[in-house]
């Protein structure tokens, strides 16, 4: 008895003290918070401009009914706690033996929202309740209506009716009809799984659920229910953010927000904190405007554009400059920097190339197989030109782009040599395929992780971890969390120094040499085919660094089929990549430095032909008689020559020079017809070239 006089006490002075609790600013706007530059200048507010306060009289009577319906049916009944509700809910969970249905009214949950956290405590209910009455003792029904339906999150960044009415159908909201107003009902239960946005199916069934509750209290007939239940759902959606340029960004930043430090969207709305973000605004604008552009998306369906995806980060800390996640990027839709895709050979240097230098024995100019080759009696990976040369250096096969070399040298390393450092990395990636060395991959990978992997070699071989967040204050100022840069050692600064200079070449003379770019940049391209369709492609990609940045683009459809696939190629995403880099003025005549304690990588030595390979007779100081040899040399003097002389006991070499066009044989027999030819030799890559012509000597 005791126990229940003194609950019963503590529940009246909570009742008493509900009135204290409501702060009628928090029922008029929350405090925005703020996303500002490194320097302190503010980008933007967030989400101050997704709410448009409308009063109830603009909003349609039918749309009303739709949240009540559904909602709270005897919202117009009760005094802010519905006891009839709460034993209704309370016999269907007992009779289940879960949780089933809720008893929350409208003002509760306008209680909850405004007022309180999400823990489930028997004290936040209580509260919850008090402050329900205490609204309802001091508001109509009309305004606690009013303030519900301009609070309510709507999914994709909207709150309140009018946000969610301009975002879904482009109309005010005294414009909306019956099913609209219900399908706008029907989403505040679960944003994300009922936004007709992603999921229009689910989005569908919830309104015509929402129609059923309201013919069933006789808002509408039933004939009323059926024509609206039979209407395909029409959205025209709309951008509410001021620009658009930066929904993407936002987005990554309260998901980061939420994960590192506990806050959710709503707090963050309401909190009045001030984010501190490493975004560029030229990169984040300049890449923005580079996916709008139609010229570097060639797709087959002229009626449906490809999609693409972009992010820019530093390269030394790990803070992300500007991230895109679609041409017309939704706040909280589909995001592309986070959608798995196949790679393609943008993983070579990852997969490949990087472990097997790791290894010791591989090195730029070490040589590799270039022949169509079977393997486990069933993998015959081919070159995209369907040309093989026998043999090429890594240098060669990274600038080209070749194939066959690259699942030779993955089969000679060993994958659990290669998926050791690809899941070092931080990819999940445990198929054991040969087809891994050219991004053949089950799931695929992100562009935010291949960001990320290409920054090991971006940061003398250490890998740094992206973060969107800086430093993020309160709205007393105080700080509550910061970024460290999270980097881990992935390859010898040695071997990043060397893949440099690879991945150099190829934006220099290889596949990625499309377009202009006004600083050093080293990157590797990427294309996965379409089998479907004779030469079609699935996904076009370009992962590359300057100086300073790391980054990657993708451009693709989010589904391939025979009548939408690629047109372009991975030089597409090449060109968009440069495009954006050259628009940022930080990133203008940047060069690469040889970091400290390495050694630099020569360049490669072009192998040439002799066809001209001439002799005469000479004769030195001393009047002894010789041979003259002379060809047309390369222009490269480090190329080497060997001299051989045919003889009955078969071809000997007689010597070796270096860079010169000609060689005298000093004091060859008298009457005798020596046959003389010259071969070239690549001391980087340790090979010989093709023989020159034979030359035949005679006395007369």
């Amino acid at each position: 008895m005791a126990v229940v006089l003194c609950s019963l006490l503590v529940f009246i002075a909570i009742v008493f003290a509900g009135n204290y609790v409501i702060d009628e600013k928090d029922l008029v706007m929350s405090s925005a918070s703020s996303l500002v530059d490194e320097e302190g200048n503010t980008i933007t507010k967030l989400f101050a401009q997704n709410r448009e306060l409308v009063e109830i009289d603009q909003i349609p009577e039918h749309v009303q009914q739709a949240f009540v319906a559904v909602e709270d049916r005897r919202f117009y009944k009760h005094p802010g706690i519905d006891l009839q509700a709460i034993g209704r809910a309370l016999y269907k969970d007992i009779k289940s033996g879960s949780k089933v249905e809720g008893g929350s009214t409208i003002t509760q949950q306008l209680a909850k929202n405004i007022f309180l956290s999400d823990e489930k405590t028997l004290l936040r209910k209580t509260k919850e309740a008090t402050i329900a009455i205490n609204l309802e003792r001091k508001y109509t029904k009309k305004k606690i209506l009013e303030m519900y339906m301009n609070q309510i999150y709507f999914g994709h960044g909207a709150y309140g009716i009018q946000a969610a009415s301009h975002l879904y159908f482009n109309k005010d909201v005294s414009e909306l009809t019956v099913e609209e107003g219900a399908l706008l009902a029907g989403i505040p239960k679960a944003p994300s799984h009922y936004s007709p946005i992603r999921h229009i199916d689910k989005s569908k069934d919830r309104r015509n659920t929402v129609l059923s509750l309201m013919e069933r209290l006789d808002y509408i007939t039933p004939e009323e229910a059926v024509r609206a239940q039979g209407k395909t759902i029409s959205l025209d959606v709309k951008r509410l953010e001021k620009n658009p340029s930066y929904s993407t960004y936002i987005d990554m930043v309260l998901k980061e927000v939420s994960e590192k430090y506990s806050l959710s969207n709503m707090e963050v709305l309401q909190g009045g904190y001030k984010i501190v973000v490493p975004m560029s605004k030229e990169a984040q604008e300049a890449s923005f405007k580079a996916l709008q552009n139609d010229k570097y998306f060639r797709g087959s369906n002229v009626k449906k554009s490809p999609q693409g995806a972009f992010v820019l980060m530093d390269s030394r800390t790990g803070g992300v400059m500007a991230v895109q996640g679609g041409r017309d990027y939704v706040r909280q839709g589909f995001n592309r920097v986070n959608a798995k895709r196949q790679p393609g050979s943008t993983f070579k240097p990852i997969a490949v190339y990087g472990p097997a230098m790791e290894v010791g024995k591989w090195e730029p100019y070490s040589i590799l197989k270039d022949e169509r080759l079977k393997y486990n009696n069933d993998y015959t990976p081919e070159n995209y030109n369907g040309q093989y040369k026998g043999s090429v250096s890594m240098y060669e096969a990274i600038e080209d782009s070749l194939n066959a070399p690259a699942v030779w040298l993955l089969n000679e390393i060993g994958l659990s040599k290669s998926l050791g450092y690809i899941q070092e990395m931080g990819m999940n990636v445990e198929e054991r395929k040969l087809g891994v060395a050219l991004g053949g991959l089950d799931e695929g990978v992100t562009p935010l992780q291949i960001t990320r992997a290409f920054s090991a070699f971006a940061n003398d071989g250490k890998m740094v971890e992206p973060y969107f967040v800086k430093e993020i204050y309160d709205r007393k100022g105080k700080l509550i969390g910061e970024a460290k840069t999270d980097s881990q050692k992935v390859f010898s600064k040695q071997n990043a120094w060397f893949m440099t200079r690879m991945l150099q070449s190829v934006v220099n003379e290889g596949t990625g040499r499309r377009g202009k770019v006004n600083t050093e940049l080293a990157g590797k391209t990427g294309t996965t085919t379409f089998d479907a369709v004779n030469g079609a492609n699935r996904d076009l990609w370009f992962a590359g660094y300057t100086p300073t940045v790391v980054g990657a683009a993708w451009i693709g459809y989010d589904q391939t089929t025979t009548s939408q696939y690629m047109k372009g190629t991975s030089s597409d995403a090449t060109l968009m990549f440069k495009d954006i880099i050259n628009e940022i003025p930080e990133q203008q005549g940047l060069a690469f430095k040889k970091p400290k304690g390495v050694k630099d990588l020569e360049p490669p030595i072009q192998m040439v032909e002799i066809d001209n390979l001439s002799a005469q007779y000479a004769f030195n100081r001393f009047g002894v008689p010789g041979m003259r040899l002379s060809w047309k040399a390369s222009d490269d003097n480090r190329l080497m020559y060997k001299i051989y002389m045919r003889t009955d006991n078969g071809d000997q070499k007689i010597d070796t020079v270096v860079g010169k066009g000609s060689y005298t044989v000093v004091s060859p027999k008298l009457f005798t017809f020596p046959e003389f030819y010259v071969v070239p030799y690549n001391p980087l890559t340790k090979q010989d070239g093709k023989r020159s012509n034979i030359i035949s000597t005679s006395l007369f």
